[in-house]
């Protein structure tokens, strides 16, 4: 049932308040009982809706990959050529550093999310789903600039795909988007001469 106040649902608060959270303070440095003042609900609907504090790191590591292919979808709905669409991945990673965080950005989510959870953890499994999938647009796009030369074309993705990482670890460390822009501006360089 909605909260009359906002409209959402106790799941959709608790969420909201995990991210914010996890983002934030990390997931072992968030407590149950922290989401459940930030979501302003009964301490009851945080097992009502999720069957673990893993169950709520689960779901907020797929909000986090559905949140970023939306910034992407944004961003290619505008890219008119492969070489925007390459481009639109890493205009999607800086969205989601330009957005508005309680203490300042933090690199990317997922990563961080995985940095804490244990091998084998199937949220971190979610996050390399994630990566890889990341990595899998890239190719596309490159396949698609480079299609007498899928050799080439797999080498440019392993190593847009490693500049892209290093920029959002760098740009995490720094809390701005000075390093994703400086990526971008590499890449868009390196696609102009092919």
């Amino acid at each position: 049932m909605p909260h009359p106040r906002t409209g959402h649902t106790a799941h959709d608060r608790l969420l909201q308040a995990a991210m914010e959270l996890f983002y934030s303070h990390g997931i072992n440095g968030t407590g149950i009982d922290a989401i459940i003042t930030r979501a302003g609900v009964a301490k009851k609907s945080l097992y009502n809706n999720f069957a673990s504090k893993a169950d709520l790191v689960g779901q907020y590591i797929e909000a986090r990959h559905a949140e970023w292919l939306a910034l992407y979808d944004r961003r290619l709905a505008q890219a008119v050529d492969p070489r925007a669409r390459v481009l639109a991945v890493f205009e999607a990673y800086q969205d989601h550093a330009e957005q508005a965080y309680e203490r300042g950005f933090r690199g990317c989510g997922l990563l961080n999310a995985a940095a804490e959870l244990e091998a084998g953890d199937p949220a971190r499994d979610a996050v390399r789903r994630h990566k890889e999938q990341v990595e899998a647009i890239l190719a596309q796009h490159l396949q698609a600039m480079l299609p007498e030369t899928p050799d080439r074309a797999a080498a440019l993705t392993a190593h847009i795909a490693f500049l892209l990482e290093g920029a959002m670890m760098r740009a995490g460390l720094e809390g701005n988007n000075a390093q994703m822009i400086r990526a971008k501006a590499l890449i868009t360089d390196l696609l102009e001469r092919l």
